[in-house]
């Protein structure tokens, strides 16, 4: 299959430099609309009595059945602050989800037609792809008042290749603003290289180094409107900070990996029965 690189030579030059790249009005309002409306059903579909909660601050919280099969499957994961005391959920279901994942791309059509198009496929020809895959793929709500932290990371710790080749597709559903959570990154940081890794041993998954600190003068914001597109390098240092606003922040994103000349390593969380199938060959 023919594919054609859509990014120029300065947005090329821009990611290599900055490490992430803003594309504004990658989508289009039909394409967010049955995005959100395609989610809206997923939710009102989801049975909540076996559920599993996201901390992106204590991944043992999360070294469950349910997370390691959300590779394959379409997954509900809370927030750490939707149940109060008793268990129960302190506002609706709709409104305490942390994110949707792990295989959204794979198995709705909604998300399969939009993450598999030309139109993203055109990006990752660009950056050099031969045989991508897209190895996962979440849908993130950063709900009102509680909407989690992210904290500083780099997409390569969790989705190793040898070599690396991991880039991040960000999308906005909704505006990503200071006040509701946007990206935030410190540009040129993909150029240091990677500084750990995240494993899946017999006891769980857990950090082969403890995280570094960082300068948070060094991060800047990354503002966007709903429909804009952040593509991320896998080394890139970036994170988000909890929603404290009355406005979500939905966002979809999907990561993708090369196989052309790599190797996915053995040790990471993703341990997948089935082989994704490349999104083109060239």
């Amino acid at each position: 299959m023919g594919i054609t690189g859509t990014l120029s030579s300065d947005q090329l030059d821009s990611f290599n430099s900055q490490g992430y790249l803003v594309i504004e009005s990658f989508a289009n309002p039909e394409d967010i609309e049955s995005m959100m409306k395609r989610m809206d059903k997923l939710l009102d579909d989801f049975d909540y009595t076996n559920v599993s909660v996201f901390s992106t601050k204590n991944q043992r919280k999360v070294t469950d059945d349910y997370f390691y099969q959300s590779a394959e499957n379409i997954s509900f994961f809370f927030e750490e602050k939707a149940f109060g005391d008793d268990g129960s959920l302190k506002q609706p279901k709709q409104l305490s989800i942390n994110k949707v994942g792990h295989a959204l791309h794979e198995l709705d059509p909604v998300f399969k037609g939009f993450s598999s198009s030309e139109k993203c496929s055109g990006l990752l020809s660009s950056l050099g792809y031969k045989k991508p895959v897209i190895i996962q793929s979440m849908y993130i709500f950063k709900q009102p008042g509680i909407g989690g932290e992210v904290v500083p990371h780099q997409d390569n710790s969790f989705l190793y290749t040898e070599p690396t080749t991991c880039t991040g597709m960000w999308l906005a559903l909704e505006d990503a603003t200071l006040l509701n959570g946007c990206l935030w990154a410190i540009p040129g940081s993909h150029k240091n290289g990677l500084v750990r890794r995240f494993l899946r041993g017999e006891n769980g998954v857990y950090f082969d180094q403890p995280s570094p600190s960082y300068d948070q003068k060094d991060f800047v914001p990354i503002e966007v409107k709903a429909g804009s597109l952040v593509l991320i390098h896998g080394d890139l240092i970036h994170q988000s900070f909890e929603n404290q606003s009355s406005k979500s922040r939905h966002a979809y994103s999907w990561h993708v990996v090369d196989t052309d000349g790599c190797k996915w390593a053995p040790e990471n969380w993703i341990r997948r029965k089935v082989e994704p199938e490349p999104l083109y060959a060239s």
